[in-house]
Protein backbone atom coordinates (compact mmCIF):
# COMPACT_ATOMS: atom_id res chain seq x y z
CA UNK A 1 0.00 0.00 0.00
CA UNK A 2 2.79 2.21 1.40
CA UNK A 3 4.34 1.87 -2.86
CA UNK A 4 1.08 2.67 -4.42
CA UNK A 5 0.52 6.02 -2.14
CA UNK A 6 3.82 7.04 -3.11
CA UNK A 7 3.75 6.33 -6.49
CA UNK A 8 0.30 8.41 -6.90
CA UNK A 9 2.00 11.61 -4.77
CA UNK A 10 5.17 11.77 -7.01
CA UNK A 11 2.90 11.43 -9.97
CA UNK A 12 0.59 14.17 -8.89
CA UNK A 13 3.34 16.29 -8.40
CA UNK A 14 4.62 15.41 -12.08
CA UNK A 15 1.40 15.85 -13.75
CA UNK A 16 1.90 19.47 -11.41
CA UNK A 17 4.92 20.21 -12.74
CA UNK A 18 3.85 18.87 -16.48
CA UNK A 19 0.32 21.04 -16.24
CA UNK A 20 2.05 24.21 -18.05
CA UNK A 21 2.93 22.02 -21.04
CA UNK A 22 -0.09 19.43 -20.65
CA UNK A 23 -2.11 21.93 -20.76
CA UNK A 24 -0.93 23.94 -23.72
CA UNK A 25 -1.03 20.76 -25.82
CA UNK A 26 -4.41 20.38 -24.44
CA UNK A 27 -5.77 24.11 -25.87
CA UNK A 28 -4.00 23.61 -29.18
CA UNK A 29 -5.86 20.29 -30.00
CA UNK A 30 -9.31 21.77 -28.66
CA UNK A 31 -8.21 25.02 -30.50
CA UNK A 32 -7.38 22.83 -33.74
CA UNK A 33 -9.99 20.80 -33.29
CA UNK A 34 -12.94 23.63 -33.39
CA UNK A 35 -11.10 25.68 -36.33
CA UNK A 36 -11.67 21.90 -38.07
CA UNK A 37 -15.08 21.85 -36.64
CA UNK A 38 -15.75 25.23 -38.24
CA UNK A 39 -14.29 24.53 -41.81
CA UNK A 40 -16.24 21.59 -41.82
CA UNK A 41 -19.44 22.54 -40.78
CA UNK A 42 -19.50 19.91 -37.18
CA UNK A 43 -21.36 20.75 -34.18
CA UNK A 44 -18.76 22.41 -31.27
CA UNK A 45 -19.29 18.60 -29.43
CA UNK A 46 -18.64 17.10 -32.47
CA UNK A 47 -15.83 18.91 -33.22
CA UNK A 48 -14.17 18.61 -30.05
CA UNK A 49 -14.92 14.93 -29.70
CA UNK A 50 -12.98 14.49 -32.97
CA UNK A 51 -10.10 16.20 -31.94
CA UNK A 52 -9.43 14.27 -28.84
CA UNK A 53 -10.34 10.37 -30.48
CA UNK A 54 -7.73 12.08 -33.10
CA UNK A 55 -5.06 13.34 -31.03
CA UNK A 56 -5.23 10.10 -28.65
CA UNK A 57 -5.31 8.15 -31.62
CA UNK A 58 -8.12 6.11 -31.10
CA UNK A 59 -9.53 7.19 -34.75
CA UNK A 60 -13.28 5.71 -34.30
CA UNK A 61 -13.61 6.95 -38.68
CA UNK A 62 -17.29 7.78 -37.94
CA UNK A 63 -16.34 11.25 -37.97
CA UNK A 64 -13.40 12.61 -40.98
CA UNK A 65 -12.41 15.94 -42.46
CA UNK A 66 -13.34 16.12 -46.01
CA UNK A 67 -10.87 18.68 -47.52
CA UNK A 68 -6.87 18.70 -47.58
CA UNK A 69 -6.19 22.02 -45.11
CA UNK A 70 -8.58 20.02 -42.14
CA UNK A 71 -6.79 17.26 -43.08
CA UNK A 72 -3.38 18.99 -43.07
CA UNK A 73 -4.31 19.72 -39.52
CA UNK A 74 -5.89 16.75 -38.24
CA UNK A 75 -1.82 15.65 -38.41
CA UNK A 76 -0.59 18.12 -36.05
CA UNK A 77 -3.77 17.09 -33.58
CA UNK A 78 -2.23 13.91 -33.80
CA UNK A 79 1.22 14.69 -33.17
CA UNK A 80 0.48 17.25 -30.37
CA UNK A 81 -1.46 14.07 -29.17
CA UNK A 82 1.41 11.60 -29.31
CA UNK A 83 3.51 14.65 -27.48
CA UNK A 84 0.36 14.63 -24.68
CA UNK A 85 0.39 11.23 -24.42
CA UNK A 86 3.75 10.41 -24.30
CA UNK A 87 4.41 13.15 -21.75
CA UNK A 88 1.96 11.39 -19.35
CA UNK A 89 3.42 7.86 -19.77
CA UNK A 90 6.75 9.65 -19.57
CA UNK A 91 5.52 11.39 -15.50
CA UNK A 92 4.03 7.91 -14.63
CA UNK A 93 7.01 5.93 -15.62
CA UNK A 94 9.57 8.05 -13.27
CA UNK A 95 6.59 8.05 -10.58
CA UNK A 96 6.69 4.20 -10.73
CA UNK A 97 10.76 4.35 -10.85
CA UNK A 98 11.12 6.53 -7.65
CA UNK A 99 8.29 4.74 -6.14
CA UNK A 100 10.32 1.43 -6.75
CA UNK A 101 13.48 2.89 -5.73
CA UNK A 102 11.87 3.99 -2.30
CA UNK A 103 9.95 0.94 -1.49
CA UNK A 104 12.25 -1.76 -2.56
CA UNK A 105 14.75 -3.74 -0.33
CA UNK A 106 18.13 -3.96 -1.63
CA UNK A 107 18.47 -7.09 -0.16
CA UNK A 108 15.19 -8.69 -2.10
CA UNK A 109 17.29 -6.89 -5.39
CA UNK A 110 20.63 -8.66 -5.09
CA UNK A 111 18.25 -12.04 -4.76
CA UNK A 112 16.64 -11.09 -7.92
CA UNK A 113 19.69 -10.04 -9.95
CA UNK A 114 21.99 -13.31 -8.54
CA UNK A 115 19.00 -15.56 -9.47
CA UNK A 116 19.01 -14.15 -13.25
CA UNK A 117 22.65 -14.25 -13.39
CA UNK A 118 22.47 -18.25 -12.78
CA UNK A 119 19.44 -19.01 -15.04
Amino acid sequence: MDFSITFFQMFFWGLVLGFPILSVLALVISGLGLLVGRLENWKTFDALYWSYITALTVGYGDIRPSRKITKGIAIVIAWCGIMFTGLLVAIAVKAASEAFEIHMDPAFMLHIEQHIHKG
